[in-house]
């Protein structure tokens, strides 16, 4: 009599938020793969749902209760895995969601494969462990990029920031051990990492080694061709790491580095540790190191008792300032924050409009900034196929496509860019 085959389960991941989210869930996603289970694309059929959720803002918290309504939707029959920064935050309104069978806090979700096999009907794991979980991308998740978790938490107090109490103090990955992790993702084949945290400018701080020692560490492994640093915090950038960062001859050119506000009075209000005049002498000062850096920032708009006067001076720094890739976000009130309880709370339609004006900048400048790229060579790593173009990404994050009979994924090729189409950049392979 024949034997059918055994079934081979199947677990489907969605990541929302931040590139540590996206490390943490390539190493949930290769203990699956180790485990004998098969990674699907988020809305097939599988047995197990993992949603690493983020709960930074409003628009958060509704992207994750939708996801999980789509889960159930998609696979009636699965676990259906709440894990992350909403399920730290907000496990009783996760609790009262139907279909959920496993509720992960920001530390426990390391331990899911310990709580799927009970077979107890709903499971709720809220830790507020001080524990260090690293994380890495990997070959599970398909990223060409390898995303390397080297801090974790943090101990700022910014007014409007639930992350801290989200994810807990700061606590860092020693230099050993970040050292093996890059060695482990170039022998998988990656050519790019990114390192990434919560606030990696507090890395000396919670690990008690240097920053600098971990970036020479890594960009000595030959295997490793680009190195890219998650957000760092203007008042964390550093001559001394800049000088590391660029007699390496691997780091891009380019930077993220949160802005959050153009008014000193804001700023101050937030609690954030700098003023505009030390994050123009950051900018400044990364130039003179990267003359061609293109800088990413973050930006909130309609923080409480905003006027449109200090809207403008975060408009205007924008317009005039060196920043391309504009990350907007509308202030959201988050429970337990000080900004939560002050006055002057921003209308939602004003937030609304101010977005829109931020992003409608940021695509005027990310436009202007890639046109003037035209002409020039630039190296890019190749990612995906799509639609008869090869895609990948420019030294300075910028999107690049090529047509091609030769397989370039994985590979970095300098490219002559010869058009700007639909907000992609077009060029042609140089030599091969």
């Amino acid at each position: 009599m024949q034997t059918l085959p055994e079934h081979k389960k199947k677990v489907a991941f969605h990541t929302l938020g931040c590139r540590l989210n996206f490390s943490e869930s390539g190493s949930i996603a290769q203990g699956f793969v180790d485990r004998g289970y098969d990674v699907v694309e988020f809305g097939e059929a599988a047995d197990v749902v993992f949603l690493n959720t983020c709960t930074v803002t409003d628009g958060a918290d509704s992207s994750c209760r939708n996801l999980i309504r789509k889960a159930q939707s998609s696979s009636p029959e699965a676990k259906i895995v709440v894990a992350g920064c909403y399920a730290q935050m907000e496990a009783e309104k996760i609790k009262n969601m139907q279909g959920v069978d496993l509720i992960l806090g920001t530390s426990e979700k390391y331990k899911v494969f310990d709580y799927l096999e009970s077979e107890d009907d709903l499971q709720v794991h809220i830790d507020k462990s001080s524990d260090f979980n690293g994380a890495a991308t990997t070959l599970a998740d398909s990223h060409t990029r390898a995303f390397l978790k080297i801090q974790d938490g943090c101990n700022y107090v910014c007014s409007f920031c639930i992350i801290p109490y989200a994810r807990g103090r700061s606590r860092a990955i020693s230099v050993a051990e970040a050292l093996n992790e890059a060695k482990a993702l170039a022998q998988k084949g990656f050519k790019e990492i990114v390192l990434t945290g919560v606030n990696i400018g507090e890395y000396e701080t919670a690990s008690g080694e240097k920053l600098t020692d971990l970036v020479k560490a890594i960009v000595e492994l030959p295997e490793i061709e680009r190195l890219r640093l998650g957000s760092v915090e203007p008042n964390t950038m550093t001559r001394e790491l800049l000088e590391v960062l660029k007699a390496s001859g691997k780091y891009q050119n380019h930077f993220h580095i949160p802005l959050q506000s153009g008014s000193d009075a804001i700023l101050t209000s937030m609690r954030r540790k700098y003023s505009m005049s030390q994050y123009k002498e950051t900018l400044d000062l990364v130039k003179s190191y990267f003359p061609e850096a293109a800088f990413g920032a973050d930006v909130i708009v309609g923080y409480p008792g905003e006027t449109e006067e200090q809207f403008l001076e975060t408009f205007n720094f924008l317009r005039t300032g060196p920043i391309t890739h504009f990350h907007v976000f509308p202030y959201s009130k988050r429970k337990g924050t000080t900004a939560a309880r002050l006055e002057n709370q921003i209308q939602s339609g004003v937030k609304k409009d101010r977005v829109r004006t931020l992003m409608m900048l940021g695509e005027a400048k990310l436009d202007e900034f890639s046109q003037n790229q035209i002409g020039r060579t630039t190296e890019v790593l190749f990612e995906s196929f799509q639609d008869g173009y090869w895609e990948g990404y420019s030294s300075q994050y910028l999107k690049v496509k090529v047509k091609s009979d030769f397989d370039l994924k994985n590979t970095i090729h300098p490219v002559l860019l010869k058009s700007f189409v639909g907000g992609t950049l077009l060029g042609e392979i140089v030599v091969f």
